[in-house]
């Protein structure tokens, strides 16, 4: 029997699959959900790496009611000195090496690339973006442009033109990147296209032939950072900084909070010519803002960096004997664990879903698993998990 509220839920409120979830959730703490009936699940995907402090991380809810109580939206993005923005802006761009030190406020990630491409675009005056296969920006009509899979974009034609697919980690595509080449956007760990990371030299060479060419280089770390692959951000390991940073998701601390990092040099040219160049009502709303500081904070005092790359490291170990396991590529705490087909994968996930693990997989890679839980879990919680997970796949395999 489906519940009145599930039945509302399929009615009311516009779906993107004729295949959700279902999960019914009245509460969430840390890396649990509760739904109705004590059913519990332990999250192992975090909301898609937003929740990386937990649910209801005291940090985050005091910062958001103490800022509830002073004020909320004043006015449209740029115009009023909102102190929550500037405190959130300094911090970012101290921990971020040079030039990144202009922080431009959105509320998502696709609107974090959409004004990256339209950054590059109006500073380069050159039309051409440069993108890559299985690549995965967001759903806008922009970000859909520079989106490496053809089956999300074929119905929502005709999109940006001037726009040109390159192949990950191949050097020999890097002649395409020329004099009109404006921007160059590429995730240094693909997300949807599997957890597959860049390689450095390619990445130096990409940053090279950019330097050689005036293409400006977006990063598009809005799935990978605030410490989720043991740094801040991913390419900070490698030290090759990008002319644009995007960042999302955990960015906002479970608030709805994006952004595009440039140097004040760069983003500057959005002021004028025209005036308004790219403007947001609710970017950089101050309850968001309060609320993805404190997350910042309390990600960078309990060193949950540090810990990324151990408790991915379990995982691992726990995991990668199982017979069903074909692979596991990893980064810090992010996953992606392989099985042999696409419907093997999809009956251990939704198995697991009704185990009481949520999880799924991924856009571009249906062969594989995502793991990605809060920067919070324990060890103990890696086992509990890994133990349910182990359970399900050993059912399957009978």
């Amino acid at each position: 029997m489906i519940s009145n509220l599930r039945q509302l839920f399929l009615e009311h409120v516009g779906q993107t699959s004729d295949y959700p979830m279902m999960l019914e959730v009245e509460r969430a703490e840390g890396v649990y959900l509760y739904g109705p009936n004590g059913k519990r699940w332990i999250d192992l995907i975090s909301g898609v790496s937003v929740s990386a402090v937990g649910h209801g991380n005291p940090a985050v809810i005091e910062a958001i009611c103490s800022q509830a109580r002073d004020y909320l939206h004043l006015m449209v993005y740029g115009e009023a000195i909102e102190a929550p923005q500037v405190r959130y802006a300094r911090r970012i761009a101290s921990l971020l090496p040079d030039p990144l030190d202009s922080v431009y406020f959105v509320n998502s990630g696709s609107e974090a690339v959409e004004g990256a491409l339209k950054l590059a675009k109006r500073y380069t005056g050159r039309t051409e973006m440069i993108y890559y296969k299985n690549a995965y920006h967001g759903s806008t009509h922009g970000s859909l442009s520079v989106m490496g899979g053809e089956t999300f974009r074929n119905a929502f034609r005709p999109l940006l033109p001037d726009t040109r697919q390159i192949r990950f980690n191949e050097p020999d595509d890097l002649q395409y990147i020329t004099s009109r080449t404006a921007c160059v956007i590429i995730e240094p760990v693909q997300g949807e296209g599997g957890i597959i990371p860049v390689h450095r030299d390619y990445l130096q060479a990409l940053r090279d032939r950019c330097n050689e060419t005036g293409t400006l280089l977006i990063y598009d770390e809005i799935q990978t950072g605030l410490g989720r692959t043991g740094t801040l951000y991913f390419f900070q390991r490698y030290g090759i900084v990008p002319d644009i940073l995007c960042t999302a998701k955990a960015f906002g601390g479970g608030m709805p909070l994006g952004a595009f990092i440039a140097s004040k040099r760069v983003m500057d040219v959005l002021k004028t010519n025209p005036v308004l160049g790219h403007i947001t009502t609710f970017g950089g709303h101050p309850v968001c803002c309060a609320a993805g500081l404190a997350a910042l904070e309390y990600t960078l005092s309990e060193g949950l960096m540090e810990q990324a790359e151990s408790k991915g490291a379990l995982y691992e170990k726990l995991l990668a004997d199982h017979p069903l396991v074909r692979e596991i590529r990893r980064v810090g705490l992010l996953l992606a664990v392989e099985f042999r087909d696409a419907e093997l994968t999809a009956r251990i996930v939704w198995d697991a879903v009704e185990a009481g693990l949520m999880t799924e997989w991924f856009m571009f890679h249906e062969t594989a698993m995502r793991i990605a839980p809060p920067l919070t879990i324990t060890p103990s919680e890696i086992e509990e998990s890994c133990a349910i997970l182990r359970k399900v796949m050993d059912q399957v395999k009978r």
